[in-house]
């Protein structure tokens, strides 16, 4: 059975287990192809998605997008094979990881509709461009042209992707129109069109000119190998000796922490990577766990930024505070991560009693669906937002005019399925995420207990205002007052009482 074969019957594990998912998994798989090519050529990403209806529960999309273009003869196996492309063993932060999106999106409008993947790509204002129908033969896992010609297109360079597919377009949360609006957030440097299905325009633009930090590859840190693995890569290696491939496989190796390894490991540091087996990878295996190795580098890694999150969430929510913060760089099973968290309280709209909308993000992407098992909400949760002012019932989001933003940047996210949905809880990302969420808390705990005395301030001075000049009447009255020795009193009174107030 191909891999493709293999998701024709398992589409649920894609993201394409109902009609309304299956549209906002498709245009999802395209943005971030579009995001990914444009970042890493350099460009400023201009992205305009188009839905729209042929027939009843049936809608063509297109993602257009200003990136570099696609070769030519690159484009029918990239959207016509699955895992064609993956960057499954490439260490560093993207937003795809294994090659399956574009194609299993597809291949659901073919299986579908029956209608083939059209595709419109140009590489330079003087180059042609091509135009190709693709459709997946899911029992060889290979491309079957349909299309190939040159034709006139007015864009100098970019990439048009249309898939028609069975689809339900819904509105609110978890639907493409929420999903775009926090691409955004999470893309500040990102101008978004999107034309819905009632013909309605929407534009998202950006709000820096900065490109983000290119991540560079690194290679894995041997803390988070495994057996299995590390006996694959013993197998693999064009290295001559153990010593030489602990130094060129891994990184944060080097000569001497070689030494050290193969000397806890108790092997020869001549052996052959290749004769090792099983018992030896395993006395390796133990090598590496005793010596002290140097965290992994990483400048594999993207983040947004703090001032960047915070005005990106700015762009498209009205709130009466905001904060931010980035943490520093942590690693869990040899992988290195950042957690950024962004809050907007006294959001417009939002009623005072309802939960608070969680927003979450891996690698800039949004993530939709399977809230309640994702390692964001079991942190969130468990921030103890009691601390900060907020009402909070046992086990639920926080209380109030509330909106959380919470972004994990890895070189590899642990995500719970093949549709990328919820992050796995690793204890090191729960204590990330929760430290993120407790700096924000602090900040918004402060913005609080200032509005609450505030309030109380202006209560005071409301009541001085009201019955001081009472005071000055009886006083009169009772003392025989003059009326220039009665405003004296009150002026006095109303001072005194103002400064003994405490803002």
């Amino acid at each position: 059975m191909s891999i493709s074969e293999f998701f024709t019957k398992n589409r649920h594990l894609l993201g394409f287990d109902n009609p309304s998912k299956a549209l906002l998994t498709t245009i999802k798989e395209a943005v971030d192809n579009s995001l990914d090519a444009c970042e890493e050529a350099g460009i400023l990403p201009a992205i305009r998605v188009e839905v729209v209806p042929v027939a009843e529960e049936r809608f063509r999309i297109a993602v257009e997008d200003n990136g570099p273009g696609i070769v030519r003869a690159q484009i029918p196996r990239i959207f016509g094979k699955l895992l064609y492309g993956s960057k499954f063993h490439t260490l560093k932060q993207s937003r795809g990881q294994q090659g399956i999106g574009i194609s299993a999106a597809g291949m659901y409008g073919q299986l579908t509709t029956g209608k083939p993947v059209r595709i419109t790509s140009r590489t330079a204002p003087k180059a042609a461009a091509h135009r190709f129908e693709v459709r997946i033969n899911t029992q060889k896992n290979e491309p079957i042209i349909t299309l190939d010609e040159v034709v006139d297109w007015e864009s100098p360079h970019g990439t048009r992707v249309e898939i028609e597919l069975a689809a339900v377009h819904k509105r609110g949360r978890r639907s493409v129109d929420d999903y775009l609006a926090l691409t955004a957030v999470a893309n500040p440097h990102l101008e978004l069109s999107y034309r819905d299905p009632g013909g309605e325009e929407f534009h998202y633009p950006r709000v820096t000119e900065a490109l983000p930090h290119e991540a560079q590859a690194i290679k894995p840190h041997p803390y988070g190998v495994e057996l299995g693995i590390l006996m694959s890569m013993l197998e693999a290696t064009k290295s001559r000796s153990l010593h030489g491939f602990l130094q060129e496989e891994f990184s944060r190796v080097g000569a001497k922490v070689a030494d050290e390894i193969v000397e806890r490991a108790m092997l020869r540091p001549q052996a052959k990577p290749g004769s090792l087996g099983r018992d030896q990878a395993e006395q390796l295996l133990h090598g590496i766990a005793g010596t002290k190795i140097m965290a992994p580098p990483t400048n594999c890694l993207s983040p947004i930024g703090a001032v960047e999150l915070e005005a990106g969430l700015r762009k498209v929510v009205a709130a009466e505070f905001f904060t931010a913060v980035s943490r520093r760089p942590a690693v869990y099973r040899g992988n290195p991560f950042l957690v950024e968290a962004a809050l907007a309280w006294g959001v417009a709209g939002m009623p005072a009693d309802e939960l608070a909308v969680l927003n979450r993000y891996a690698n800039r992407v949004p993530l939709q669906y399977q809230q309640g098992a994702c390692a964001i909400t079991k942190s969130v949760i468990a921030a103890g937002w009691k601390n900060y002012g907020l009402a909070q019932a046992k086990g639920a989001l926080p209380t109030g005019p509330l909106a959380i933003s919470v972004h994990i940047a890895s070189a590899w996210v642990p995500f719970t399925s093949e549709s990328k949905e919820a992050v796995a809880s690793y204890p090191e990302i729960l204590r990330e995420i929760r430290l993120a969420l407790q700096d924000c808390g602090r900040q918004l705990g402060q913005h609080i207990r200032r509005g609450k005395r505030l309030a109380e301030a202006r209560q005071k001075s409301d009541y001085i205002k009201s019955y001081i000049p009472h005071i000055g009447e009886a006083l009169r009255e009772i003392l025989g007052l003059s009326e220039a020795r009665e405003r004296l009193v009150v002026e006095r009174l109303s001072d005194t009482l103002e400064r003994s107030r405490k803002v």
